[in-house]
């Protein structure tokens, strides 16, 4: 059998944006396989240091990965002992119970203001903003900067983050599990900014936050009770911005959402 030719570097490259690859994560490639045949290292002193005041109860990288009951209740536990955003910045920097930080290049935490008093609310970060480590920075976060400065806000009078913290591979949609296993961060994360209004970007977290099966187009436009455990904050749903650059003719309806939301900033 005459063996098949090897691919040239176009059809590899083709292969590779077909599959949803469209960046590398290092400069090097890793050999993953040979990584599980390699002799562990030897065992060396841990240095002295400092007593940390928090640390996640999580699963450390190179051990197995946790069963989906096990992290979802370490995420739990974790984003529970967070006192401030920084401290919850620190734990989610250090979790190991999610797949997803081991294909991102860096977590995606927020951006704005953390005493504003409206907060929106993504689902996960991009490519652009997987590579900048700030949520809403490509092209559908100039047209979010758009909308929010048509109602006198900016990044400075608002506070802006994502249900994920990491780019799902090829910005593929995240896994129930993952959005699970996420939700904890998510909710801690509300709880201490802490807005008078709360705005979901788009149908993936209108449902994962409100509890609801129904879709964007039912929801947005809608206002709902948003329960911290500590007091009930005002949620509206509206599009994506990714959605709108998607189908433009719904930006009269997303503009319907600004105004209903500058109103309820103004009321309150």
């Amino acid at each position: 059998m005459i063996p098949e030719p090897a691919p040239t570097v176009r059809e590899l490259l083709a292969f590779y944006l077909e599959a949803g690859v469209d960046c590398a994560l290092a400069e090097e490639p890793v050999d993953r396989l040979a990584e599980l045949d390699a002799p562990p290292p030897a065992p060396r002193a841990a240095p002295i240091e400092a007593p940390r005041p928090i640390a996640a109860p999580a699963v450390m990288r190179g051990d197995a990965a946790p069963a989906p009951d096990v992290a979802i209740a370490s995420a739990r536990e974790a984003a529970r002992t967070a006192p401030t955003l920084e401290a919850l910045r620190e734990l989610m920097q250090n979790f190991e119970g999610c797949a997803l930080k081991h294909t991102a290049t860096r977590l995606v935490f927020a951006d704005g203001n953390p005493q504003a008093r409206i907060m929106f609310v993504g689902e996960a970060p991009g490519r652009d903003e997987d590579i900048e480590g700030l949520p809403f920075v490509g092209r559908s976060g100039k047209l979010l900067d758009l909308m929010i400065g048509a109602i006198g806000l900016n990044r400075s009078t608002a506070y802006i983050t994502n249900v994920i913290p990491w780019r799902p591979p090829g910005n593929r949609t995240p896994t129930p599990q993952e959005t699970q296993v996420c939700l904890p961060f998510i909710q801690r994360h509300i709880e201490l900014v802490n807005p008078d209004v709360l705005v979901t970007l788009g149908n993936p977290s209108t449902q994962t936050l409100l509890s609801t099966r129904e879709g964007i187009m039912r929801t947005r436009g809608r206002w709902f009770d948003y329960d911290t455990g500590q007091r009930t904050i005002r949620a509206l749903p509206t599009f994506h911005p990714a959605y709108l650059l998607r189908s433009p003719s719904y930006k009269r309806l997303a503009w319907q959402d600004l105004r209903a939301i500058a109103k309820a900033l103004a009321g309150a």
